[in-house]
């Protein structure tokens, strides 16, 4: 639960952090600049705190924990299956429904409608019934008067299962692959220009064959999964739940207890934290207290302690890679051909369209005239992988990065140069595997500026005399790009709306599809709104996500938050200046079309007048103050079956530089420098998206060095199931000189005041820091060989990578 303190002195630091991040970043925004277009009216392009920063601050941000609980309030937990494949025979459960403060015991028997919470394919149920997939599977569900009475109950499902088993678990990506054993069906997305790819290969001066292996990452949200259902009448029920999809969450619920959506209310103020993992997999929890009060008529609330939230839910999918590649004396790429099998778990969850993603952004920042791609979703005894910040991307395009520094490797040149050379062009050799033309090329630019700013070239001399004269410590350092096409890999899903309220006080109010988990998207929708109608920022507020209020909305996902709801709010509020425009030309003489609205102020046939007054007097005239606003982006079409097509409105491109020192005898590492230079297009908020870009860095060197998940190889239990055995990063780990800028230029798509996604391609950016380890073991072997190093780069895999090259070189 947050603990208040005395708003003032919360508003008063949230304001100091600000100003100092202000001050901290103001090589990085132009703050002269932005108080010069804010005081001609502007409120978009401007940097300001995030809109709930203060009630952060104070301990007054509400989350769903937070709610008041009513009188009456039940706790529920889940028993979970102790073993990872077998079957469930029966349940011995009076015992547990007779331990204190126990009201009833809920199982798949008890759900009235579908029992299955499958985002796309219907095959993950809600509670067991009859074969066991994972560790972790919740079995049945205690209703009690207290969740600890509640945990404790939940904490017998070992002595109530009565469970046949089965052979052993299977865990890996290679062994499902070796079964043949998938939760979909095969992915295979080819592109030709001279023969095909492997003609390509075998035709090319030079060859290269490798495997790679890189593990998963758990979301690790602050606040964990969390539903609290509230029984209504007529069979109805509100759902207060921390989800990136409440619609989603309302079909899953509807069906689970066999009523009509509209019975289903869905609300979301905010989220502490959703990372993808609150897109799909809150719905089970969502739906086991739905059920639950549903059936006692009384709330019940779900919130999972955060072992169990790691042992039931999925996370980022590991890869499993083998590929071959041709290519010439200059490192350009002739043909390529990959395999790419993920962990997809128990059921297929949103596996299909992260390897359809991950195939999409093999390619990466280069053109491939000959390619043969093969995506493979393994079905293994383990939680049911999901949603993360990148969606499939990072995985697709972290193995191409891997092919272009071991291509530089056994050319004995500079990898920035092998990048260099295969880029995609602006008129020629610019389209994907795909077949989508690439027209909003900047990696060239991008990546000369960044190369001259952070100064690599001499750096690389640097450390090239650094590892001659140090035995023990080796410095290693990498610039690698990213290309991430940004919209939902289906078309339908790239659709929003909103409402506009303006108040007879001047007010605004409003109300959008997409949700709030910290990233920014109230502020950003508020800043357009406040643009569009020309008022302060502080007369615009955002209102939590409800599925009575916006209905039919997709995820916030696909970093599409900001280009969605923000259009669809920018035309509930045009369609309302344009009513006050007619109404104040009406009133006041002139035409409509020079009505000026800007700071606070409305500028018409000379005269000036309060934003407020004129919506006074637009009220007297009846004139309709209240808007909704929907948007669909334009011209995305795609062929799932062939796997070609337009899936992108656009791309976001970026390029970090790191630089790191690696300690050849213990295996660890330390980040010493980080320069990025990030393409968000002409910015709504630059503070907020600079922060995105730092966060989002930070996380991915997370997923590529510390974070590392393990199974048990028996019993299928994971092991690295809470703080204690799983490692985030934290401050320590950022580096000491992190530099971080906005690359100047704008989309040149239409999107919201041509801007450019922020959530997700960032996190490609860390992809410098897995290589400049890379690099820094490649000098531990003399760059003789290339470094077969696995990720996460523990340092247990640092020491393995090591001993590999050195003795190759020996």
């Amino acid at each position: 639960m947050n603990h208040p303190v005395e708003p003032g002195i919360a508003i008063a630091r949230a304001a100091q952090a600000f100003a100092d991040y202000a001050t901290n970043t103001a090589a990085r925004i132009d703050v002269n600049a932005e108080a010069a277009r804010q005081q001609n009216g502007a409120r978009v392009g401007i940097s300001r705190a995030h809109e709930s920063a203060y009630l952060h601050v104070a301990g007054e941000a509400t989350y769903v924990d937070d709610i008041p609980e009513l009188n009456g309030t039940l706790h529920c937990a889940l028993g979970l299956s102790p073993v990872a494949t077998g079957r469930l025979t029966a349940l011995s459960l009076d015992a547990i429904r007779q331990m204190p403060d126990v009201v009833t015991v809920i199982t798949a028997a008890d759900i009235p409608g579908v029992n299955d919470c499958g985002s796309i394919i219907h095959d993950d149920p809600i509670l067991c019934d009859g074969e066991i997939r994972y560790v972790g599977q919740p079995l049945f569900a205690v209703i009690a008067k207290t969740r600890a009475a509640a945990r404790r109950a939940a904490a017998q499902a070992k002595a109530a299962a009565v469970i046949e088993a089965s052979g052993d678990p299977v865990l890996t990506p290679r062994e499902a692959h070796a079964r043949g054993q998938y939760v979909l069906p095969p992915m295979h997305l080819d592109r030709s220009t001279n023969g095909g790819a492997r003609e390509a290969i075998d035709a090319a001066p030079r060859r290269l064959k490798g495997t790679l292996d890189v593990g998963g990452q758990e979301q690790f949200y602050l606040e964990g999964q969390i539903s609290y259902a509230i029984p209504k009448e007529g069979g109805a029920v509100h759902v207060h739940c921390s989800t990136q999809h409440p619609s989603e969450m309302q079909h899953l619920v509807a069906h689970a207890l066999g009523i009509q959506s509209h019975a289903v209310h869905v609300e979301c103020r905010r989220m502490g934290g959703g990372f993808g993992g609150k897109e799909s997999q809150s719905a089970l929890f969502a739906c086991v207290a739905s059920v639950a009060a549903c059936k006692l008529q009384r709330p019940v609330k779900l919130r999972l302690d955060r072992d169990d939230d790691f042992m039931i839910t999925g996370r980022r999918h590991c890869f499993w890679y083998e590929y071959e590649v041709g290519y010439d004396e200059e490192g350009r790429i002739l043909g390529a051909e990959i395999t790419m099998v993920s962990r997809a778990g128990h059921s297929a969850d949103l596996s299909g369209p992260v390897m359809t993603r991950a195939l999409c952004h093999f390619d990466n920042a280069y053109w491939l005239p000959d390619v043969s791609m093969h995506g493979f979703c393994g079905k293994t005894n383990t939680q049911s992988n999901t949603a993360f910040r990148g969606f499939g991307g990072p995985q697709g395009a972290i193995a191409m990065e891997n092919i272009m520094e071991s291509i530089a490797t056994e050319l004995g040149c500079d990898a920035l140069d092998v990048r260099r050379a295969n880029f995609y062009g602006t008129t020629e050799h610019n389209v994907t595997p795909y077949e989508q033309k690439v027209t909003d090329n900047v990696i060239h630019e991008l990546v000369g500026e960044l190369e001259q700013t952070s100064d690599y070239r001499a750096r690389r001399a640097a450390i090239a005399a650094f590892n001659a004269a140090s035995p023990v410590l080796k410095r290693g350092m990498s610039l690698t790009p990213l290309k991430f096409g940004i919209s939902f890999n289906v078309a339908h899903f790239n659709q929003a709306g909103a409402l506009v309220h303006v108040y007879s006080d001047g007010s605004i109010l409003v109300n959008h599809g997409g949700t709030e988990m910290g990233q920014g998207l109230n502020t950003k929708v508020a800043q357009v709104v406040a643009h569009e109608l020309g008022v302060s920022f502080d007369s615009v507020r955002v209102t939590a996500t409800d599925t009575t209020k916006v209905a039919n909305t997709s995820a916030t996902a696909a970093s599409t938050g900001a280009d969605l709801n923000g259009k669809a709010a920018q035309d509930a509020a045009r369609q309302i200046r344009e009513r006050l425009a007619e109404c104040a030309a009406r009133r006041h003489g002139g035409d409509a079309a020079g009505v000026r609205f800007a700071n606070g102020q409305v500028t018409v046939n000379g005269k000036s007048l309060e934003f407020a007054q004129l919506v006074r007097e637009a009220y007297v005239d009846r004139v309709q103050l209240w808007s909704d606003g929907f948007y669909a982006t334009p011209g995305l079409h795609w062929d799932g079956a062939k796997m070609k097509g337009h899936p992108f409105f656009y791309f976001a491109y970026g390029a970090a530089v790191s630089e790191v020192v690696v300690d050849t005898l213990t295996g660890e590492w330390k980040l010493l420098r980080a320069d990025v230079l990030h393409d968000v297009g002409r910015s709504l908020n630059p503070a907020v998206d600079v922060g995105q870009v730092e966060g989002a860095f930070i996380q991915g060197m997370g997923w590529l060095t510390t974070e590392e998940l393990v199974w048990h190889p028996q019993s299928g239990k994971l092991m690295t199931h809470a703080p204690s055995t799983y490692k985030i990063p934290t401050a320590n780990d950022c580096p000491p000189v992190f530099n971080v800028r906005l690359f100047v230029g704008e989309n040149p798509e239409d999107s919201i005041h041509k801007s450019k996604a922020v959530g997700e391609p960032p996190l490609l950016l860390p992809f410098s820091v897995f290589f400049a380890i890379r690099d820094a073991v490649s000098a531990a072997g003399e760059h003789g060989a290339s470094p077969q190093l696995r990720a996460p780069a523990t340092s247990e895999a640092i020491l393995n990578a090591i001993e590999a090259v050195q003795a190759a070189a020996a």
